[in-house]
Parts: structure tokens; sequence; C-alpha cells
């Protein structure tokens, strides 16, 4: 190492980094790392031993150094990880109306202050949050509303337990509020109502009771099974019942997993970082993430180079519903794709190369698919979208639908509102495998576009009977039937004989098949279809017959036609229903 100058790396750093501590521009670097195989960007995180790879070229003696993070790092039990499934913190989801305090709630939990650092006070991002209450953690997310809620479900991802739907009350149940409750229910997780600002002097907790009856969500001291706890997330007042009772209905849906496995996660939010590269936040579900951990991600691939938990502190590992920041990735993971831990670089390559190659699949269903599967029984439940001209149309729209169901075959309504189909109907009809129906109303091209490229089927009436005509149809799996030609056989015009008032009819001789009374007949001149239309009648000499074998005569009559002529070709056939 004599005459080298030392140099001290870190376990990971980016490209930019590595040339930054060198001094030199970093293209040489880049040029140095695909001379050894490794396509990295400025912004790409490589490992010290890369790093170290490259700065020996550079004339420079690399030394692993003593990183300051290391002393913040979250001191982790040394225990050593329980086989089996063992309970697991709940993960909750926070919904609700805009400015009714989903953030400030989440806020005074966390003892943060999130709430006043972002623009206009609401929540810019898909956050996640872990807090430990009586012994016992809590993972929260965050979302800016129930649409990003939905866009992560939509894509398969099933990550929460329980949604905390929050309501303000001076302002009671708004129309965001009733799609949060839509959009909780489509992913079958249990509902935990807050009802927030209790500290303002014009709360009327009663009314949003009786409004939130209204949609189906009676509460516990009204008879119903929805968890109701009055709170005021500015002055703390009821939060920790509110607390007491996740950690209740958690207990309830026993919720397990096993720390011991390679980790399974699902992306919940992914950028691109200017100094650190691609920096996916994601929430374990199972098994357990470690430094060091190679994995796929939707397209991509990585090897985790750091861990961070939700306060920015390094860990070394993140347990079943730990959300963390991961390092590591090749490139940006998409929302809500699944992470999954793998054995090597070659396994993880070889699951991308056969996700490359297959397309990505419509995951949204249309009527006559769900039509079959009843049919075939396979489906029992027909999940329906409605949206309507005004709010006066829900209601009798709402029940005759619901009349429809019957005991093998029911009819839910997921969601019903007023107002344009949109985009997020369209989210909520894929993550629920539900038709959208629009009465007098119509969707957006955005909404068009994204239905058409998912297969989710949209249906617009401007006449309740026809709407109600058509569910009916599908709920019997009677779809609109499709008929095809059955041939029977040809004969060829060799006479014609006037019958008196204008009529006429044609001799012909049947050259294959048959001549049937009861079918149609189809003229064909010249190669052209020149007539259509059912056989009137059929003579062999003065006897009518039915039908008569190839090799034989008759007299051919057709419904509305006379002007055969010889050498004209008859086709009889049927019109049977496809099967």
């Amino acid at each position: 190492m004599k005459g080298k100058k030392e140099l001290r790396l870190p376990q990971a750093l980016t490209v930019r980094q590595l040339a930054e501590r060198m001094g030199v521009d970093p293209i040489p670097v880049i040029k140095a790392l695909m001379r050894h195989g490794i396509m990295a960007g400025l912004n790409n995180v490589i490992d010290y031993e890369k790093a170290a790879l490259v700065a020996s070229q550079f004339g420079f003696a690399p030394s692993p150094e003593e990183e300051p993070e290391k002393l913040a790092l979250k001191p982790q039990p040394k225990v050593k990880p329980k086989e089996g499934k063992v309970p697991r913190p709940p993960v909750i989801v926070v919904m609700g109306h805009v400015d009714h305090g989903k953030t400030t709630l989440l806020d005074y939990i966390r003892k943060t202050n999130v709430a006043e650092t972002e623009p206009g006070a609401i929540t810019q991002h898909i956050g996640a949050y872990q807090v430990e209450y009586q012994g016992k953690k809590i993972t929260f997310i965050d979302t800016p509303g129930h649409e990003a809620f939905t866009a992560l479900r939509a894509r398969g991802a099933e990550v929460t337990d329980i949604a905390i739907l929050v309501v303000a009350a001076d302002e009671g149940v708004m129309p965001q509020t009733r799609e949060a409750i839509s959009h909780a229910r489509a992913a079958n997780i249990p509902i935990i109502v807050a009802i927030n600002k209790m500290d303002k002097p014009n709360a009327d907790p009663e009314k949003v009771k009786r409004q939130l009856a209204e949609e189906g969500l009676v509460v516990e001291e009204w008879g119903g099974d929805t968890v109701c706890v009055e709170i005021s997330a500015k002055t703390g007042q009821g939060i920790p019942e509110l607390l007491e009772y996740i950690l209740l209905v958690a207990e309830l849906q026993d919720l397990k997993a096993d720390p011991s496995k390679p980790a399974v996660g699902t992306i919940i939010e992914a950028r691109l970082d200017r100094t650190r590269g691609p920096v996916a936040t994601v929430l374990v579900q199972d098994g357990t993430l470690r430094v060091g951990d190679v994995f796929v991600a939707g397209t991509t691939w990585g090897k985790v180079k750091a861990l961070f938990d939700d306060r920015g502190q390094r860990v070394k590992e993140a347990p079943p519903s730990m959300p963390v920041e991961v390092l590591g990735a090749e490139t940006v993971p998409e929302p809500g794709d699944v992470l999954r831990v793998v054995a090597d670089e070659r396994e993880a390559h070889k699951i991308l190369e056969q996700r490359r190659r297959e397309a990505k699949a419509p995951s949204g269903i249309s009527l006559e698919e769900i039509a079959a599967q009843i049919h075939e029984g396979r489906e029992k439940v027909l999940n329906v979208i409605l949206k309507t001209d005004v709010q006066g149309s829900i209601h009798p729209i709402k029940t005759a639908l619901e009349r429809l169901s019957e005991d093998d075959v029911r009819l839910h309504i997921v969601h019903a509102a007023p107002g344009n189909i949109t985009v997020n109907d369209v989210m909520l009809a894929i993550a629920s495998r539900s038709i959208i129906i629009g009465f007098n109303t119509y969707p957006t091209p955005d909404a068009k576009k994204l239905a058409n490229a998912e297969k989710v089927d949209i249906r617009c009436f401007q006449v309740i009977y026809h709407l109600i005509e058509d569910i009916e149809r599908v709920l019997k799996g009677l779809k609109e039937p499709v008929f095809e030609d059955q041939i029977l056989g040809h004969a060829e015009v060799r006479a014609i004989f006037d019958i008196g008032r204008g009529k006429r009819v044609a001799g012909v001789y049947v050259r294959d098949g048959k001549a049937v009374r009861d079918s149609i007949a189809r003229i064909i001149r010249n190669g052209q279809v020149i007539y259509e239309a059912p056989v009137e009648s059929m003579k062999h000499f003065k006897e009518h017959v039915q039908e008569m074998p190839a090799g034989t005569e008759c007299g051919v009559g057709v419904q509305g036609f006379s002007d055969f002529e010889e050498g004209d070709i008859i086709e009889f056939y049927r019109r049977v229903r496809k099967r």
C-alpha cells in the first residue's frame, strides 16, 4: 500500500458519492465499473466490495470505515428467531374525508409534528409508522386518501388488517366518508370509527352516529357491531381508548406471521433519491428482511444495502408488520409490488426474466365473465358500483337491484354515489372485482381509458327498466344469446313454376345434405347472396313434405321471393344457439 492514499469507504454509497470521495469525475468511475461487468448510473448504490475495487484502480488504498450511523443503530434484541407463526402487530389504515383530522390523529399518536410541516396540513404522500402502546406495537399506514389505499389493493396488495374511519363531529358524514366506507368494506377489513374534533363546541356525535347508521355502520351502543370512539386528536381525548380497541380487534383477528422465513412484503411507496438512489418504503408482511438479502419486486431486483425505520434510524432487520425504507434496488419499483427475498442474484434474474416475458394480464372482470361464472356456479356474488346523475336516483335503483338477489346468487352494492364515473371508481372496481353501472352519467376520458386497459365493464343506461333487465339477465346466468348458422344442405334451381297471383316457386334438385321445410333459405346467384327468408312451402309432386334428401327433386317456395332464375343455388340453414 506504499504510495497509495488511504480512502475510508462505507458499506454502501452511490457512484456519485464514490467519485466525490476520490475527487474524480464520475464518468471514469462508471466506465471502470462497466469493465468489471457492473452497470451502474450516478445514483445507483454499490456495496463496499465494488467501491473498493474501483478505488484501488484509481490509486487508493480502501478500507471500511466505522460509520457514524452505527452509533444511532436501533438496539435489536439478540434473540434467536422463533420458528413457526407467532403473533404480529396489526396494520392500520387511516381513512376519512379531507381535513377531518386523519394526519392530526396520527401526529398525536406518534408525538411528532407531521401535520404542521406539510403544505396545507394535508398528507402529501403515503407514510408508514410504527408505535408502541401497552408494550404492543401497532403499524399505521397514513394515506393521502382512500384512492391510494385502493390503488395498492387494485395491484393485489392486501396490506391492512383494520381501517380507522375518522369523521369530524362538527361536520358529520361527507361524500369522501361514504367513499372511504365503501373502499374499506371492499377490502373486507373491520372498521373502527373515530369521531374526531370532540373539543369543538358544535360537536354533535349523536348526529354522526345516525348518519353512520344510514350507511350501514351501526355503533355498538345502538345494538350494532361497529366500534365507535369519541376523540379529539388535538387534546388527546379518547385516544388511549382508541388504541385499546385497535389491540382488542387485532387480538380477535389472531394475526400471525413466521419471522424465521425469508421476507415477503409490499412496496408502499418508492422514489429516486438524488443521493441514495432508488428508495422504497416496504411493509414486511411475513418473514424477516435483513441487510444483505437479495430480493425481487415487480420488474426490478436488488440487494438490501441499508434499512431505516420510520424515525430514520438505521436497523439491521425488519420483522413482520414493520415498515422500513430499503436501499439497494436497481430501479424504482412500483407501489403495490410484492417484495420477495430470494436465494441469490441468479434466482432473482431468472424470476425477472420470466416476469418480463409474461405480459400484464388485465385485472378487471367483464359482465359476460361474471355471467359465465354464475352459470358454472363459481361466482355467488355480483359486485356493483352504482353512479347516478343525482342523489335522488340512488335509492330507487339500489332498492330495485337488491331485490334481484336470489338464494344462490346475491347482488352486492359496493359503492353508490352521484357524479361522473371516475378513475377512483374504476380502481375500486378492480380491487373489488365489480362492474360499474351508470344511470344518466358517463365515464370521464381517463376512467374510460383505464377501464379499457384493465378490462373493467362499464354499462350506462338512461332507462331504469333497461338497467334492471340487464342485471337480472346476468344474475340468472342468461347472457345475451349468441347464434350460429347450421348449414343443412344445398339445392339447384332447374325450373320455375307460376302458381298464380304473381307468386312463383322453384323446381330444385337437392345436391347435398337435405332440403328442409322448417328452415331458412339463402338464395345465391353467381356466388352472391341476393335474398334470405324462411322456407314457405315444400312439395314433392302434389304432396307437402317436411324434408328431401340429396339426389331428389321438389318444389320450394320462399317467403316474399319470386324472382328465381335457373342456376340459382338455395342454401338451407337453421340459426342455432352457440354453446
